[in-house]
Order: C-alpha cells, then structure tokens, then sequence
C-alpha cells in the first residue's frame, strides 16, 4: 500500500515572505490583465509600427499605460487591504507618485542634450508600494476613532479623513516614492540592458525555473519582470516590444518535462502526465507540471536547460511580446506576439520544449530501475509531490486535484458495495452533510441495500467498501481502511464526481463484468471534487428552536476573513449556552486540519472529535455576510457553527445539504430580511 504525505501549510520563513510578497503582486496585477491586453492591442494596429497606424487611434496608448494601468493597479491592490476606501486613497496615492515620477525626469532631461533625454517612468512599482501603504495606514487611522465618533457625523469623519489622508499620502508618492520607484527602475534596466548586451539574458532561467516550482515567481514575474516589460513595451528604442514578458511565460519547458513523463515516465506520474500536458499548455496552468519536477527535483535541470535554450532563441531571432501574456498559455502567447515575431516565438517554444525533454528523457531512463523498485515498497513520490506543491502553493489546487485522481492507489475490491463512509476528523459537521448529500444521490438513483454513514476518521474499522474523505485526510483513512476504495474530495456540494460514483456502486452491483470496470472506474474520480446534483430528499420537520434559535443567527456578519468568521459563528454558540468558550478554539484546530469549505458560498467550521466533552447542546448559529469572504481561496457567504453533541444535528445538517443544492433556496436566505425567514427556509425547502 502506498505512503501516502497529507499536504501541510507552509512554515514561516524567508522562502514563506517572499511567496506571500509575490502573491500579492499578483493579486493586483492579476486582475487588470485585460486592461493590458487592450493596451497591448491599440498598440498593435494603431501606434506607427501597427499593423493598421492610425496617429489619432494611438493618442490612447500613452495615457493608457501611464496613467490608467498604474492606477488600476493601486485601486485593486487599496480594494485588496481595505475595501473601496482603501482603494481610494491608494490610487490617489499613486497618482501622486506618477506625478512626482514626470517632474524629476522633467528636470533631470533640462540639464541634458535632446540626444539624451529619458522617457517617462511608469509607476507599475510605485503603484505596487503605494497601494499597500495607503491602504493599511488608512485602515489604521480609522481604527484610532472607530466607535469614537458621535451620532450623526460619521458620514462626516469618514469622507474628510479619507480625503487629507489621500492628500498626504499623495504627497508622500510625489517626493519620497516617486524619487525611489526612479531610481530602482533606473538600475533595474541598466542590469538587463547588461545581461543582454554580453548575451547572458539567458541565465536569468538559473533562477525562474527553480522559482516557479517553489511559487517564488510571482514575485519575479510581477514586480520585477511585468514593469521592465512594461516599460519597454512603451517605447519606440525597443519597437513597443519586450522579450521579459516571455522568461516566465513560455510553455515550453514545462510541456517538454510533462511529455518525457508520458513516455519515460512510471505508474501514475505518467498515465497523468498527457492530461496535464494539455492543461498547462492550452490553458496555461503551470502548476500541474510543478509535482513532477517536486517528484525528482534533479528534473529541474531539464526546467533550466529549457528555459535558456528557449530564452536565447528569442534574443537571437528577436522573439518578443507586446503585453503579458496570462495566463501563460500558447494561446495567450500567440495572442501578445509581437508583429514579425511569430516565428520567434513559435521556435522558441518549440526548442526549450525540445530541450527540456530530451534532458528529462535521459533522467528518466537512467533511475527508472530505482524509481520501479521504490514503487514496488510502496513509495508514492508523486502523490507526495502533488502535497509538496500544494503545501508550497498554501492552498489545495483544484488542477492538482485532478492528478491526483489519477495518482490514487484504489485496493482491489470484489463484489457489490454495500457500506460506504464519509469521514472526516470529528465525524459530525463536513462529513454528515457530505454523507447526507450522497445518500441523497443514491436514494435518487434507485439504489437499494446501499447504506451510507458518517464517522469520525478514528472510529473507522476496515468493513467499509468504499471510503470518502476530505483530500488531506486520505491517508489517515488508508491507514484504518487498507482494504476500501477511497474517494477523496476537496469540495463538498460543487462537483458533479457524486455521478460517478454513483455508477461506480451501480457496475458494482451488476455483477463480475462490471467488477473489473469498479477498480478502473474510481480512477478518474478518486480525488476529484465530490458534490451533488441538486436532488432532494424527502423533506423532515423544520429544526427546533433549541438548535437553530434566532438568537444564533446573523443577518449581516463583521467578520472580513476566515478566521474572524469562525470567531464569529463560534462566539454564538457560547452566547447561547451550546457550548463552553474553549469550543471556539477547537473549531480554528479542525479549520488548520481540513478545511470546511463545503461549496455553493457555505462553510461549516466546528470542533475537532476532542472537543466534543465542552458542547452542552446541540446548536447550529448561522452568519450571512454582505461581502464575500475568502475562504481557502474560496468565496463564502454564509458561515454555520455546529456543535453536535449527539445525532440531533444530522436533521438540520440534512436540511442544510438540501438548501444550498437548491439555488432558489440560496437566493431566499441572501434576500431574507428577518432571522425568522432564515429558520423558515431551513425548515421548509421544497415543501
């Protein structure tokens, strides 16, 4: 039996910083990419060098990227930290350092020959440091007054104190940012003008290459890369163009490794292997080719062989962009080529994949006796490489999910399936709504003699046929039920993967020839997501005042993350007399362990199986919340507490499932206006 490495959140550490910094450059540039496109499109047709020039049309361009593109990258980045007034102040903010940037280089270019003269900075970067700084000094400031100001003149305080702050802020973008953002950007492209000028560009992939497994190369990409790119892109010395915007974005060394895999590889690594092929390069996913290089880290050799291979070809032929391309597909590259450089481009993919893949081909061959026998002592590397990833990632990834079912080690199992388990870690909250949903599923199919229960992970004997749980948690049922088919999920209401499942029973039930069929079957689905089709059970009695009161409900939470929303639903079912004040504590350890994003905007947070001596009662409270919150990369709106000191909750957990499977039942809980329409809609879905 495979050994089988639950992904864990990553440490603290340097490495952790820098992917944090990095992701959040990416979640201000991510979201502006089609402004760049559209940028990068006038200027395809209308600049002077376009395909169609037109010198009105290209009035557009400058504006665009100087002004426009900064700005919307200080709105997302002040929305990210602190809403629409966050938002604001930061691109008020900004526009001071745009302004700031314009009149030193005005003065610097008054003192020089007109045969050196510099262009216009960019504030991409200031952007990117203006937007957090104001946004998280205003959040704070208002924290100084909150619940300070009187009646009647918060409209009053709020209005003018964003605006001095604005005005401040702008000030401070106008000399010290703006001065600095100058100067960094200055040195920044004397050492590429460097690195190309002695043809060592492409030993810049010594570093991307490695960085990207690690997820290190959003910080690379977005706030080094992304602004040179830019920056050139702009200018006529470069022809609008910018080879930076292909040193991360080429498919090429990526694919290259996932095609030796196809054929050199062993076991699961390669039956995936095609499949992610086509993920990362049609729809330009890079990540899925991360746990094979993780799986046998001299691999990325092959990365970096690759990358400068493809890297040099587009300095020799002059391959080049006219925008980024995102997601960085071939599709998108094509999309930003620029003109006369598609051959470039085009070859340059080519040969890095070429590359790559014969280096990994050689890696391959040489230790696949070693890799078959550490296969035969049932080492899974690349089930511990997709946790790997994941756990660099800081989050589960629905693209790694989808190698890992083809990864899964499914026991061989004879005969129909009679008893099937949802577990989880407590046995009372994720795993009751999935086993309520599933059965649903079934009952619906016309499926008799199945039974399907919910247990905690360590209540589980080996007498189950098959075995679903939450993809952390996968191993520890292996570990009780050797001899199961195990079914691993990440969302609980989402996926349509309850279908196949459902099939799977169905062929197991139909005797020897769909036996075979059973242990082929779960392969495709073995950890994708688990939900249901909405399929209604039969309605049961609304739930009594005494689990789901109106005083454990919420119609507009405060909380604005994750963990406040916990402290929130869990702070109801104190108040209520559910539950003793160290539940809430428990509830946060279960969260670290899996995570109770259920799917449809829900999330149900309760405490570990060791908790269950501090519930007095069983209690359900629910929290609706105007904003989405994120939760583990997941919106949520609604966030319900449970504490299950016995099968009393199963009922409502039931009506829960039905609930948000049934779109106009969500829509009625978004619109309610009283607690009492809340316990109603619970109470009476589809009746």
């Amino acid at each position: 039996m495979s050994t089988i490495t639950t992904s864990a959140p990553p440490k603290g550490g340097a490495r952790v910083a820098v992917q944090k910094f990095g992701t959040f450059l990416s979640g201000m540039i991510m979201p502006n990419i089609p402004a760049l496109i559209a940028w990068g499109i006038f200027t395809m047709f209308f600049i002077s060098a376009g395909f169609t020039p037109n010198a009105d049309l290209s009035s557009i361009v400058g504006p665009m990227i100087h002004y426009l593109l900064p700005i919307l990258i200080a709105y997302t980045g002040g929305h990210m930290v602190y809403g629409v007034r966050g938002a604001v102040v930061a691109s008020i903010a900004t526009f001071g350092a745009i302004a700031g940037s314009d009149v030193l280089i005005a003065q610097f270019n008054a003192t020089q020959p007109e045969d050196n003269q510099l262009g216009q900075i960019h504030m991409f970067i200031g952007a990117m440091i203006m937007a957090p700084l104001a946004a998280y000094s205003m959040k704070w400031l208002d924290g100084l007054w909150e619940n300070k100001v009187k009646a009647g003149l918060e409209m009053l305080v709020n209005m003018f104190s964003a605006g001095i702050w604005a005005f401040v802020m702008a000030i401070v973008g106008f000399y010290p940012i703006a001065a600095l953002v100058n100067g960094v950007m200055s040195i920044l492209s004397n050492a590429v003008n460097w690195l190309v000028a002695n043809n060592l560009l492409p030993l810049t992939s010594i570093i991307i290459e490695p960085a990207k497994v690690f997820f290190l190369n959003n910080a690379i990409n977005h706030g080094v890369l992304t602004p040179l790119g830019l920056a050139q892109a702009a200018s006529p010395e470069y022809g609008n163009r910018s080879i930076l915007f292909l040193l991360e974005a080429n498919p090429g060394p990526g694919v290259g490794l996932l095609l030796a895999f196809t054929f050199f590889g062993i076991s699961a690594a390669k039956a995936s292997a095609p499949g992610a092929a086509f993920i990362h390069f049609v729809g330009g996913i890079h990540e899925v080719y991360f746990p094979y290089a993780l799986m046998k880290p001299i691999l990325i050799l092959a990365l970096i062989g690759g990358g400068m291979t493809g890297v040099a070809t587009n300095m020799v032929l002059g391959g080049a962009l006219r925008a980024p391309a995102a997601p960085g597909s071939i599709l998108a590259v094509l999309a930003q080529t620029a003109p006369g450089a598609y051959f470039a481009v085009i070859l340059s993919v080519v040969l890095s994949a070429t590359v790559t893949f014969v280096i990994a081909a050689v890696i391959l061959r040489a230790s696949r006796k070693s890799d078959l026998a550490a296969e035969a002592l049932g080492t899974d590397r690349f089930e511990s490489a997709i946790n790997q990833t994941e756990a660099n990632k800081g989050k589960a990834s629905g693209a790694l999910a989808g190698l890992r079912g083809d990864a899964s080690d499914l026991a061989s199992h004879t005969g129909p399936i009679r008893n099937i388990v949802f577990a989880c870690d407590a046995g009372m909250g994720s795993s009751a709504m999935g086993a309520s949903v599933l059965r649903n599923k079934i009952k619906k199919a016309g499926i008799e003699d199945v039974t399907v229960v919910n247990k905690a992970i360590a209540g589980l004997d080996d007498s189950f046929d098959v075995v679903v749980s939450h993809q952390d948690l996968i191993e520890r049922a292996r570990q009780k039920t050797p001899s199961a088919i195990h079914v691993s999920v990440d969302n609980f209401m989402a996926s349509p993967k309850y279908d196949e499942v459902v099939e799977m029973v169905k062929e197991a039930a139909a005797g020897p020839k769909a036996e075979a069929a059973t242990v082929v079957a779960p392969v495709a689905t073995v950890v994708a997501p688990v939900a249901v089709a909405a399929a209604a059970a039969p309605v049961a009695a609304a739930p009594s005042a005494e689990i789901l009161s109106l005083d454990s409900i919420v119609l507009a939470g405060d909380a604005k993350d994750r963990d406040s929303a916990i402290d929130e639903a869990g702070a109801l079912l104190v108040s209520t007399g559910a539950v003793d004040g160290g539940y809430v504590g428990s509830m946060h350890d279960r969260e670290k362990s899996v995570s109770t994003y259920m799917g449809n905007l829900l999330a149900i947070p309760h405490g570990t199986n060791d908790a269950k001596s501090l519930i007095k009662r069983s209690s359900i409270s629910v929290v609706r919340y105007p904003e989405s919150i994120e939760w583990t990369g997941n919106p949520v709106r609604f966030v319900i507490g449970i504490a299950g000191a016995n099968n009393e909750h199963l009922e409502l957990l039931s009506k829960i499932a039905e609930v948000f499977l049934d779109s106009e039942a969500v829509a009625k809980l978004e619109r309610a206006t009283t607690k009492q329409e809340i316990v109603d809609t619970f109470g009476r879905v589809n009746g």
